[in-house]
């Protein structure tokens, strides 16, 4: 791995500070990408410490079995996972728990993965292709209401019923199956934004169609409740997020659990003792500076949010995060 891929990880000296409180400690990435964040988590542990890294995509897993060092360790299924695969390695407590959430600069970049119509490539989109469905094969098959509504709630696309039709017109004839097909079939439909000329018409359906194949944000809901149930008492719980969807709900995670009494109804006639207990405390909210938002543009979307785990025991109910 080049030094230079490792200084383009996103807030990467910001990330590891906050999540390593105990050298010692034992803790998680639970998106390993190409290291650039393992690698710096690494570096602040002590002999004793450890890491155990979670990649759903094949060619992660197989960058991170390069790292040569007893402390690391790569587990590939998804980070929604964690805590059953954990428990199989005989582990049910861990001291923190970092998540960088978004494609990966290399799987942008790979045009065979199909994540990006800034090259022509066969349209994949799947973090991991060992399993599940295509982006083609679901475009294939999916009703006009189901595209239309994905595209709509993932990509906030407000030309969503128009493309959605265009998309069942098309493979009428023949279906979609690179990602230039699909960029061009979007750029027929959307105009071209006045207010920002550089964003291309596809780029808010590229969007929502890799979310919906990757279900990322059931998988994020999934992986924030299994921290919660996973953090020791002041272990630390990092994500790093790059758009509205992903950001609101790890926001909105983080206000359940650490006011749960907004869950409550005031008028019910309860003492503080009778309050739940916050489940998260001392919540911080860090941006990239401008320094490394000019060095490396995708930072400038970039929200790290860091919480403590408090002593009270988890209560799975209170990790529900909304849409």
């Amino acid at each position: 791995m080049s030094e230079e891929f490792i200084h383009l990880s996103v807030l990467g000296s910001e990330a590891p500070d906050a999540l390593v409180a105990d050298p010692d400690g034992l803790y998680v990435d639970g998106t390993f990408g190409r290291g650039g964040h393992s690698r710096r988590i690494l570096a602040k542990l002590s002999e004793k410490g450890r890491l155990i890294a979670f990649d759903r995509d094949p060619e992660a897993v197989k960058a991170a079995r390069l790292i040569d060092d007893p402390r690391f360790s790569i587990v590939h299924e998804p980070f929604s996972t964690m805590r059953e695969s954990l428990a199989a390695l005989g582990i049910s407590a861990v001291d923190g728990i970092f998540l960088d959430i978004g494609v990966s600069s290399p799987q942008i970049d790979d045009a065979s993965r199909g994540f990006s119509f800034r090259f022509d490539g066969p349209l994949d989109m799947r973090m991991d292709t060992t399993r599940g469905m295509t982006a083609a094969e679901w475009l294939a098959c999916a009703d006009e209401r189901d595209i239309r509504h994905v595209i709509s709630l993932y990509g906030e696309e407000r030309f969503a019923g128009p493309i959605a039709r265009a998309i069942v017109e098309r493979r009428k004839t023949a279906p979609l199956a690179t990602t230039r097909e699909l960029a061009d079939l979007v750029a027929r439909v959307v105009p071209r934004n006045r207010k920002d000329l550089g964003q291309h018409p596809a780029t808010r359906t590229f969007q929502a169609v890799r979310i919906e194949v990757n279900h990322e944000l059931d998988e994020l809901r999934s992986a924030l409740e299994a921290a919660g149930a996973l953090l020791k008492p002041e272990g630390r719980l990092a994500v790093i997020s790059f758009h509205s969807l992903e950001d609101r709900i790890v926001k909105h995670f983080f206000d359940r659990t650490a006011h749960p009494e907004k869950a409550l109804d005031p008028r019910l006639p309860l003492t503080k003792d009778m309050l739940p207990k916050p489940l998260f405390e001392s919540v911080t909210r860090i941006r990239p500076g401008e320094e490394e938002c000019a060095a490396n543009p995708r930072a400038r979307s970039a929200v790290l949010r860091v919480g403590v785990r408090t002593a009270a025991p988890w209560r799975s109910e209170a990790g529900a995060c909304g849409r």
